[in-house]
């Protein structure tokens, strides 16, 4: 197995997040656009990469973020929360709503109330995830990589994967590893993509969005500690161990050439030790 560090593409902007910004921010500018608003949970790569990547190209952000209570007191929200604290810092203006209003964030009445309240933006989707987003991830996979069988990447809106199911050679299987339980992903995928060469693996997401145990955590400290790899907790932690595990119960054929794509998402370590600490568990190193 090879693993593909995209996430040392930007030390900020890293891995899929570079991938789908790129075009977006292009087009953006391109149409005149000086601000960019999108959407995001507190511990959101999306959401510190759009704010990166704006505050280097002199772009304004806009990030509205799941959970109203956080704005409540900001500056304990800030002083609590690495992602946020950093968003801020490259200048990316947060705006709080509730969780039943942030669910309604892809309708009509929600986008206008946007632009009622900010005036005119360049709106980028939850997870940088639309046309153009996967017209950049269909870049991660160069003509080198065609000696592989079998492409990995974990899963989280689906724009990553679907760049690459549609930049595989016929000879390759794209396999997904969701992060998260819904059952939407793969609806979300195929309106993107023309080839049923992909699979979704569902038993890694070990619980849900952002949920892990001694198990996971232990196998991250390892492949950092022995292969100087880091991987976060919420991705591409859960995509290797899942490859790992696939390997040991023969799923591959003998002989079968893999390549995993590291998708970055390391910001999001910081945040897990806050959570990890409470909890009495092990640290991420």
């Amino acid at each position: 197995m090879v693993v593909k560090r995209e996430d040392v593409l930007h030390e900020h902007v890293s891995g899929n997040k570079f991938r789908k910004l790129y075009y977006n921010v292009i087009t953006a500018q391109d149409k005149g656009y000086d601000t960019l608003l999108t959407f995001g949970g507190a511990y959101s790569n999306h959401i510190a990469a759009t704010a990166a990547a704006g505050n280097e190209l002199g772009i304004k952000t806009i990030g509205v973020i799941r959970g109203d209570e956080l704005g409540e007191n900001l500056e304990r929200t800030l002083s609590e929360n690495p992602t946020l604290r950093f968003a801020v810092s490259q200048g990316m203006q947060l705006h709080f709503v509730s969780r039943k209003a942030y669910r309604e964030k892809t309708k009509p009445e929600f986008i206008a109330n946007l632009f009622q309240l900010f005036g005119n933006f360049y709106l980028v989707p939850e997870g940088g995830t639309n046309e153009l987003a996967v017209k950049g991830t269909e870049e991660i996979l160069t003509p080198e990589d065609k000696e592989f069988d079998y492409i990995c990447s974990a899963v989280g809106t689906g724009g990553t994967i679907a760049g690459l199911i549609n930049s595989a050679r016929p000879h390759q299987k794209v396999l997904g590893f969701p992060a998260l339980k819904e059952q939407f992903l793969h609806q979300n995928i195929a309106k993107y993509v023309n080839s049923d060469n992909w699979e979704l693996i569902r038993d890694y997401n070990f619980g849900g969005f952002a949920k892990i145990d001694k198990k996971l955590v232990d196998f991250i400290n390892m492949a950092n500690s022995l292969h100087n790899l880091p991987l976060d907790p919420v991705y591409t932690g859960k995509m290797l161990y899942g490859i790992i595990d696939l390997i040991k119960k023969d799923y591959f054929p003998k002989g079968s050439k893999i390549l995993a794509i590291h998708t970055g998402g390391l910001q999001g370590k910081d945040g897990m030790n806050i959570r990890l600490k409470k909890k009495g568990m092990p640290l991420l190193i």
